[in-house]
């Protein structure tokens, strides 16, 4: 319906219900409910839909700046605070573009005969994306903003992987291509009709595989790349400003129930849901980080509890739409146990430095979420059972999504170094690395 067309029928419909009310006054309620369906019909949006949804975006963008920010710039020594929050800021406006350019495109579009890979470019430069266009019950406009915030905060979780010695001209250039090469195709795959992994059936409601194990293997990737820091277990290395850290990872929190709630994309039962089961995994995956490295370090640090929060964050993302209150206690705690072991006992072992221990939190509590989604999930709930409601085929669907998921992330994040490192270098000097980063590459100091 077009506009003139609305505006001519409300004023008919209005002059209707002046006449009716005047014969008679319960005539011309009946007549206003009859118009107010038809008109609801005639739409498919939905305001409270789209209400909750721009809520949504509005607090994911949060959990990266300023949530994000702060909790990676509090971990790190105090002469490289500022790069890290530069990175993360900067990394928030390129793939804004990049989205609007072709990333969206690529997630969301129609591939054609490659569909199942690749969105293709039909919906490049947001092409379509008007005030009529509709996704489900919500615009297509605010989808497309919902997502971005998405697009934004995975490569920014990537950062806490290299912090200390990359380039930041290297983190521009890897950056982008990784969005376009990476993350997008990854995305299709996983959430657009007719993505592959979204017709093998893997499950993964607001970005297990698409987000968390996508950033883990490419902030490994990275890591292992750049090689350790000059002075990596020699110096002292311990987080500047935990104060910091603690805002940071508070704000997550926050901002993580529109990152699972509202990957429901309405506002609804499945929604409240997710809400809930956050909640109860993001609590009990910090309890149990937080009582296991009391009993094997003999306190309780407040690195170690608010590391906890995350992986359980982490670990309850895809498997928000489709577990119930006990599914997200089990996953909260097996990820708050396996995400410190792997953070502290195994990265110690293998001698990889993982500055902010992306991998070991990110990737690993992915895994561990994606997993037990197969285990734990209630048709129900999300429509699929899992282990327990006799469909062990779902554990091997999901593992099919991880490794698929590993394997790109892995090959492709390792071939955009290269390039990357041809183009411009991917490490700082020594010397620019021991006096600090803030002062050589944007010539500021925290004071």
């Amino acid at each position: 319906m077009t506009t003139l067309a609305k505006y001519l029928f409300g004023v008919v419909a209005a002059l209707v219900l002046l006449a009716l009310y005047h014969i008679d006054p319960a005539l011309a309620q009946e007549a206003a409910e009859g118009i107010e369906e038809a008109a609801a019909e005639a739409s498919p949006l939905n305001s409270g839909d789209t209400a909750w949804m721009m809520t949504s975006t509005a607090i994911v963008l949060m959990m990266t700046i300023p949530g994000l920010a702060l909790f990676y710039g509090g971990m790190v020594r105090k002469k490289n605070v500022l790069s890290v929050v530069m990175q993360a800021f900067a990394i928030t406006c390129l793939i804004t573009i990049v989205w609007l350019v072709a990333g969206y495109s690529i997630a969301f579009g129609d591939g054609g005969s490659l569909n199942a890979y690749f969105g293709g470019l039909g919906k490049a430069f947001l092409s379509g994306v008007d005030l009529t266009a509709a996704s489900g019950t919500i615009p297509e406009s605010v989808f497309v903003t919902f997502q971005l915030t998405f697009a934004i905060i995975t490569p920014v979780l990537i950062i806490g992987a290299f912090v200390d010695r990359m380039k930041f001209s290297a983190v521009v250039i890897f950056m982008i291509l990784w969005s376009l090469i990476v993350y997008a195709p990854i995305t299709h795959w996983v959430w657009a009709s007719g993505g592959y992994l979204f017709d093998a059936g893997v499950l993964d409601f607001a970005g297990g595989t698409v987000v968390h194990i996508n950033a883990g293997i490419a902030g490994l990737v990275c890591a292992l790349f750049l090689g350790k820091r000059t002075g990596y277990g020699t110096e002292n290395m311990a987080p500047h400003n935990l104060v910091y850290s603690v805002i940071g990872a508070s704000l997550l929190w926050v901002g993580w129930f529109g990152f699972n709630a509202g990957s429901a994309l309405a506002a609804g039962d499945r929604a409240g849901m997710a809400m809930l089961v956050t909640q109860i995994a993001t609590a009990a995956a910090a309890l149990a980080w937080m009582f296991v490295e009391w009993l094997v370090h003999k306190k309780p640090s407040v690195l170690g509890i608010i590391s906890g929060a995350v992986a359980g964050l982490v670990a309850i993302t895809p498997a928000s739409g489709f577990v119930g209150p006990m599914g997200a206690l089990w996953i909260g705690i097996a990820a708050g146990i396996i995400c410190f072991f792997m953070s502290t006992t195994v990265k110690k072992a293998l001698g990889y430095d993982d500055s902010l221990d992306v991998f070991g939190i990110h990737a690993v509590g992915g895994i561990v979420g994606a997993l037990l989604t197969g285990v734990f999930a209630v048709e129900a709930i999300g429509g699929t059972g899992g282990l327990l409601e006799g469909n062990p085929g779902q554990v091997i669907t999901q593992l099919y999504g991880i490794i698929a998921t590993i394997v790109w992330c892995a090959v492709a994040s390792f071939v955009i170094l290269i390039i990357t490192n041809i183009l411009v270098g991917v490490r700082v000097s020594q010397a620019v690395e021991v006096e600090g980063l803030d002062i050589n590459l944007h010539g500021e100091v925290v004071q």
